[in-house]
Parts: C-alpha cells; sequence; structure tokens
C-alpha cells in the first residue's frame, strides 16, 4: 500500500515530479502526431524525444536545487 504525504510540500513535490514526466512525453506525442501528418517517418519523435528528454532534466535539476535551498524537511509526525 501507499504510503500517504505526511504535509503539503511532500504533496507538491509529488504533483512537480508528475508534471516532470508528463514534460517528457509530451514532446514525444507531438513528434509522433507530426510525423503522421507530414509523413516524415521517425524524425518527429526522435526531435521529440531529445526535447523532452532535455526539458524533463532541466526541471529535474532545478527541482533538487531549490530543495537544496529550502534544506531538510521536517522529519515525520510520530518521530523522535
Amino acid at each position: 500500500m501507499a504510503r500517504q504525504p505526511d504535509s503539503q510540500r511532500d504533496l507538491g513535490s509529488l504533483f512537480a515530479l508528475a508534471q516532470t514526466g508528463v514534460e517528457m512525453v509530451a514532446p514525444v506525442a507531438v513528434g509522433l502526431v507530426a510525423d503522421n501528418y507530414f509523413g516524415s517517418s521517425p524524425i518527429g519523435v526522435a526531435a521529440g524525444a531529445l526535447i523532452g528528454l532535455a526539458g524533463g532534466l532541466t526541471h529535474m535539476l532545478i527541482m533538487l536545487k531549490r530543495a537544496e535551498e529550502r534544506g531538510p524537511s521536517e522529519p515525520p509526525r510520530g518521530a523522535k
């Protein structure tokens, strides 16, 4: 069973990770649609994959930098 998030910050982090996943997949889907429309078989998907990878990694690095600036999160409730 999945663990429930302890705070709003944790929930926000989970949403940011989900957004990063969408940012990585969306360019591939756009490239697939472009390939079907223009008939340029693997070029759009490959370009979308590269753009999605670059955008997703950039977003992840930004999130890591913000997490380091915030400092450590509070311990879980009930922990001593």
